[in-house]
């Protein structure tokens, strides 16, 4: 993933990047946790049971490959002390896509922006409103730059066509030899 598809917006003094998935935005968790005041970690909120019920049902909305076997185990779990279960783990036993664990140099848990903002609600209500209102914030300035980038190239596109049809339709191929006089002519008027 190159540096210049990842993008970042700011909430509350805290970095966070967006990186795109297949045309979809997805937000590091990662960077949002670093909001959160104490020791949490992802994990944490994914063992709640309201957090999964909720991924289950995105992933059902979203995900036509979603293993629905593998969520109800999980969901019976969740909830009890003793359960733990990592954004990896969950990705691998119920084939989602909505969350996904990166290595490397952008790396981190990243969630379609759905899910991040309800992990956004996880950290404080405060933060999933503005969490949302930087992300639309984004977005619009990325739609204003595309639309001066469109405006730039039928600039550019515009210009080829009047230049091609002065010098098809506007300029003899060959000047007469009057033709010629009379150019000389002005052009010595003009720096004399």
């Amino acid at each position: 993933m190159s540096q210049k598809k990842v993008k970042t917006f700011s909430v509350l003094d805290t970095q966070i990047r967006v990186v795109p998935v297949d045309k979809e935005d997805y937000i590091s968790l990662t960077d949002m946790l670093k909001a959160k005041d104490g020791d949490f970690f992802i994990s944490d909120w994914l063992r709640n049971r309201n957090t999964v019920e909720f991924l289950g049902i995105w992933e059902s909305v979203h995900n036509p490959d979603f293993n629905y076997g593998e969520f109800d185990i999980i969901k019976s779990q969740a909830g009890l002390n003793s359960y733990r279960i990592s954004i990896k783990e969950w990705v691998k036993k119920t084939n989602a896509i909505g969350l996904m664990a990166k290595a490397g140099r952008y790396g981190g848990t990243y969630a379609h922006r759905d899910l991040a903002f309800e992990f956004g609600m996880w950290i404080s209500p405060k933060f999933k409103i503005y969490l949302i209102k930087e992300f639309q914030r984004l977005k619009e300035a990325d739609q204003a730059q595309l639309g001066w980038d469109i405006k730039r190239y039928l600039t550019k596109i515009n210009y080829r066509i009047h230049t091609d049809a002065i010098k098809n339709n506007l300029i003899p191929l060959e000047l007469s030899k009057a033709q010629i006089n009379l150019s000389m002519k002005v052009w010595r008027k003009r720096s004399g």
